[in-house]
């Protein structure tokens, strides 16, 4: 059967069959398939999560989130015939489309059902902080749509009509809701978001489609406006320290792996000299930046802060004990894999059931942390990322001692997905798993708990990746016979994704005290069933995609 894991998507119906299927099964499926485009049916899915959220957050920037939907619909007919004719500047992720349909509508809608919250709640500080989360997402897409077209020859006169009626209602939004000050942010941040742009998409060539592009950089580039902010006026830092790990985290991997990008385009990165330069350089930035930045925003030393939080109860150092023990399960898959692979085995290239262990061992993380301390799960999360960063530039840069052996051993468990110079689709996998935990909006939230099926939005990640794409993938891949039309995802797998995570939903109920549905069940079966439709259509990176738009559903 064919691997239900890839999110290779191709052309034409023929094409959807791998060379080692029989005839018999291309015969069976139906040349109505062919006429089918999985972006209309992916961008129909994406619709049908903004009329969910209009239906609920009815003002003028929902209003102006459809229209940003319509106009990001004929951008994105125009930048897949771009990359099809290899007409783009830069080159993105091949065999996926743009994707900048489901890539521009998710910061918008984020910031739509978090304002929301917040404005239920009476949090008038976080209202105003996701309205400008909310604008900012529809000038980043608005922005990259303008690149869209103007490298596009001949130029779509009506597609340029309906972005330039678009973009009026969303400027005219802007001047009628911001304040000036919040307005100057915005513009800090797009001028963030171009520039780190250009310098990502230069440097890593191949490692994102334009819509993944504009989820990452776009994040990114408002993290390290929001910790600038920040660090500028210390006298409003306010707020659990736990939530300041993640963004200086990310500036600072952000540095590291900028500055030494360009300083080895310049020497040799493979030396003995270049590693300990590296390491150096590293100790620097860690110890003599980081922590005393850090240290601002806290309160005291972050080393000595994080021992008395690890060493809090012995709970927590039960999870960490038990999270150590997960970590060594997963690198003696890894090295028994290779050396299946190094004695001989015809095998070279894991296959989808086994790439999905990994998904087991992290659903097997994140469950006890989330029933038990969401906090200790948060603060691990971020530093598994740093970590997981560091160790993709050692393999990147070829810093030695570990560098070389890291591309050996990690070559076995690559897909289409990973065809850049790194390899993301495990921190893609740590990242969606976390991102729910990290947008969790406890200040807006009663008493730190959402009523109804907003109990289950820590656990987006655990359901659409952990629990959804895994059985989809190795059900699919291993019993899967009718396809959905025009793509390779079967229709089994989907509807044993659905059932799985209605499952884990019941067993979350079980074991976790504080979700109470509030009898929406029907709502959060339908929502698990439209993210599994996404997946099934979608060629954008799923493990960072799905969760959001989950999260986004559960949030309602």
């Amino acid at each position: 059967m064919p691997d239900r894991g890839s999110d290779k998507r191709r052309p034409s119906l023929v094409q959807t069959i791998r060379s080692d299927q029989p005839s018999s099964v291309a015969t069976s499926l139906h040349p109505a398939a062919m006429l089918i485009n999985p972006v209309f049916v992916e961008s129909s899915v994406v619709l049908a999560v903004l009329l969910c959220v209009h239906m609920v957050v009815w003002n003028q920037h929902s209003w102006c989130s459809i229209a940003l939907f319509i106009q990001a619909f004929y951008v994105q007919h125009k930048w897949d015939r771009l990359l099809r004719a290899g007409g783009a500047v830069f080159q993105f992720r091949p065999a996926a489309n743009s994707g900048i349909v489901p890539g521009s509508m998710v910061m918008p809608l984020l910031g739509l059902v978090l304002k929301e919250k917040c404005s239920a709640s009476g949090n008038v500080y976080f209202e105003r902080f996701f309205m400008v989360v909310t604008i900012t997402g529809m000038l980043l897409a608005l922005f990259l749509s303008l690149i869209a077209l103007g490298i596009t020859r001949p130029v779509p006169t009506n597609t340029c009509v309906i972005a330039g009626m678009a973009s009026s209602a969303i400027l005219y939004t802007t001047k009628q809701t911001l304040t000036v000050s919040e307005v100057i942010e915005v513009l800090e941040v797009l001028l963030i978001f171009v520039y780190l742009s250009l310098i990502v998409l230069y440097l890593l060539p191949r490692c994102f489609t334009p819509g993944e592009a504009l989820l990452v950089v776009g994040g990114i580039s408002f993290i390290v406006n929001q910790l600038i902010k920040r660090s500028l006026n210390l006298a409003e830092v306010k707020g659990d320290p736990v939530n300041y790990f993640l963004p200086v985290i990310v500036v600072g991997s952000l540095l590291l792996g900028v500055f030494f990008a360009l300083l080895f385009c310049f020497m040799e990165s493979e030396t003995w000299v270049s590693s300990l330069f590296f390491h150096m350089m590293t100790a620097v930035l860690g110890l003599g930046i980081l922590m005393p930045w850090l240290s601002l925003f806290i309160g005291r030393h972050p080393i000595m802060w994080l021992l008395d939080f690890i060493t809090l109860n012995d709970r927590r150092l039960c999870l960490l004990g038990y999270w150590v023990f997960l970590a060594v399960v997963a690198t003696c898959v890894v090295l028994h894999q290779n050396y299946q692979r190094q004695s001989g085995s015809k095998k070279h290239q894991a296959s989808t059931v086994v790439r999905k262990y990994f998904h087991l061992i992290v659903v097997a993380t994140y469950v006890p942390g989330l029933i038990y301390d969401r906090q200790l799960l948060h603060v691990a999360s971020v530093g598994c990322l740093a970590i997981f960063l560091f160790l993709e530039y050692v393999r990147y840069f070829r810093i030695r001692p570990l560098g070389q052996l890291l591309r050996q051993l990690l070559t076995l468990f690559l897909d289409e997905r990973d065809s850049g110079p790194l390899i993301l689709t495990h921190v893609y996998l740590l990242i969606g798993m976390s991102l729910p935990i990290w947008l969790f909006p406890g200040p807006c939230a009663p008493k730190g708990i959402l009523p109804g099926a907003g109990g289950l939005v820590p656990y987006a990640g655990v359901l659409a990746v952990g629990v959804g794409d895994t059985v989809a993938s190795v059900f699919g891949s291993t019993m899967g016979e009718i396809r959905w039309p025009g793509t390779k995802k079967t229709m089994e797998g989907t509807a044993t994704s659905v059932f799985a995570q209605i499952i884990a939903v019941a067993v979350f109920l079980i074991f976790d005290g504080s979700i109470n549905l509030n009898s929406t069940y029907s709502w959060i079966v339908g929502s698990i069933t439209l993210v599994a439709m996404l997946e099934a259509y979608t060629s954008q990176i799923d493990n960072l995609l799905l969760p959001l738009y989950l999260f986004i559903l559960l949030l309602l």
